[in-house]
């Protein structure tokens, strides 16, 4: 396979009721990112769009003709790719996947998802078709509930209480308010955190992410393209080492361990040995942090904290942005907001700043390797990438 490059990114601020449709969105951040990576538009071989709802909440499907055609690329090869709210990064791993296996030297990536022009209820059942609805979804399962579910038995299987799980969202928030993006510029204490409303017992307000909209976009190149492309301000190359997608039961009932992230385990894995890495060498842990219950166990599966521990991990600052392990460093989908087609391209995007050394007021030191891991569902599909920056 020949390697594969990010080199130029484009993201749109995330929004609620911004009254802008989802083709626009994403038209604006592909000229962003065709801008960004200094490259002809008429060069780019390949669109592939992530999305999980349009069809449902929009009632338009062809997002990939559709979004080439609004962008001025109509023509090219173009598709949709939905693993509910890893769409992103799924599109992600098919755009690394056709330029590493050589069909195309420039793959365009777009995610996109609007979510708050619809009323919540059809919202909330838009996403819960994420779960097994003859086993969930058709009893009345949402995905408040079954996350709920999960943290009452990680609760209960390992003794910590509900203010033991309020340090991740914290610290999202916190990262929030300098990201110029961001959905939420909140910041957040222990005393809010804990006197936050409860959605479904012990899932607080606070725990989970916001209904928004918004929509990202990547450049991926073959090398001879990314150290050919004119990027402005001589900015170091990113390489995407790795590329890979674990998967798990859909249904919670049916998985082997409840507790384990079985998905995100196979998923780290294969993507440490496409690397040539492993837990210690990670700067950044882009995770998915769309339930507070999901950092903690995310933490476990991708080897950080051993099982049970994962809740405990950054008490003492390790996941801040001055820390060891710095996780949701421009907000995470807890604060910049979770629009679900759209946030592992979201993620890979704000990596990218932070590896080029252009992430602003929430730059970490020198970084140089970073897992990105993005979720479909309750852990039922699990993309994850790692980025280096290159020499």
């Amino acid at each position: 396979m020949r390697a594969v490059y990010l080199i130029g990114i484009g993201q749109t601020a995330v929004s609620k009721n911004g009254g802008v449709r989802g083709r626009y969105l994403v038209a604006d951040a592909i000229e962003q990112a065709i801008y960004h990576a200094g490259i002809d538009p008429a060069d780019i071989g390949m669109l592939v769009v992530g999305n999980m709802m349009s069809g449902i909440l929009a009632q338009q499907q062809q997002l990939g003709a559709l979004c080439a055609d609004v962008a001025g690329l109509r023509g090219i090869e173009a598709a949709t790719v939905e693993a509910a709210c890893g769409s992103g990064a799924a599109a992600a791993r098919w755009g690394y996947m056709a330029v590493a296996g050589g069909f195309h030297d420039i793959v365009l990536v777009g995610g996109l998802e609007r979510m708050s022009h619809a009323p919540r209820d059809h919202t909330t059942a838009a996403l819960a078709t994420a779960a097994d609805w003859e086993l969930e979804g058709c009893s009345g399962a949402s995905f408040v509930s079954l996350n709920a579910k999960l943290m009452a038995l990680y609760m209960a299987t390992y003794g910590v209480a509900a203010r033991d799980f309020a340090h991740f969202a914290i610290t999202a928030h916190h990262n929030a308010l300098s990201n110029p993006n961001a959905f939420l510029h909140k910041p957040l204490d222990m005393e809010t955190y804990l006197n936050s409303r409860v959605l479904v017992d012990p899932v607080k307000l606070f725990d989970a992410p916001p209904i928004c909209d918004g929509a990202a976009a990547l450049i991926l190149a073959s090398e001879a393209v990314a150290r050919s492309a004119t990027r402005g301000g001589g900015l170091p190359l990113v390489q995407v080492c790795a590329s890979a997608i674990g998967t798990d039961s859909l249904a919670i009932a049916r998985r082997h361990h409840k507790l384990t992230l079985d998905g995100a385990v196979i998923s780290s894995h294969k993507a440490y040995q496409q690397a040539a890495v492993g837990p210690q060498d990670i700067d950044i842990f882009e995770l998915h942090d769309a339930y507070t219950i999901i950092t903690a166990l995310s933490l476990e599966a991708a080897g950080f904290a051993k099982p049970g521990e994962g809740v405990h991990f950054g008490k003492q600052g390790e996941i801040a942005l001055d820390g060891t392990l710095p996780i949701a460093t421009m907000g995470g989908l807890k604060a910049r907001g979770h629009p679900v087609g759209a946030t592992g391209v979201y993620q890979i995007a704000e990596t990218y700043l932070q590896l080029t050394g252009t992430a602003g007021a929430n730059q970490i030191k020198d970084p140089r390797t970073a897992l990105i891991q993005n979720i479909g569902g309750t852990g039922a599909t699990v993309v994850s990438h790692i980025l280096k920056r290159a020499a």
